[in-house]
């Protein structure tokens, strides 16, 4: 099975981002507990306005970002979090186009 990538991009207000990054924290845990579904996270503030939070997320597949959708109204932190953000400016799940190439300067050239 291959990986799948989670961006979801939140406007938060300033003095909110410590209590987002906290909750963040605590909602991929308890995700977490229903299996190994996320692989690895980063939570990224952007670089032209600090109001705006990036969760960066990697699945360890399609189907456990299926099973976490499911897992998302019963999580504990989730009404914490959403009432902490103030817009969802974007969310969107992809994988690699990549998967299967090797590291070869030929297949690199190929593309």
């Amino acid at each position: 099975m291959s990986l799948c990538a989670e961006v979801a991009i939140f406007k938060v207000t300033k003095h909110n981002i410590p209590e987002v990054m906290r909750v963040s924290l605590l909602i991929f845990q308890e995700i977490n507990r229903h299996g190994q579904l996320i692989s690895s996270y980063d939570i990224l503030q952007s670089t032209a306005r600090e109001d705006e939070v990036c969760w960066q997320l990697t699945w360890t597949s399609e189907e456990a970002v299926k099973q976490a959708a499911e897992l998302w109204h019963d999580l504990p932190s989730r009404e914490a979090l959403e009432a902490l953000v103030g817009e969802k400016l974007y969310y969107g799940h992809f994988t690699s186009m990549l998967k299967g190439l090797t590291d070869s300067s030929d297949t690199l050239m190929k593309l």
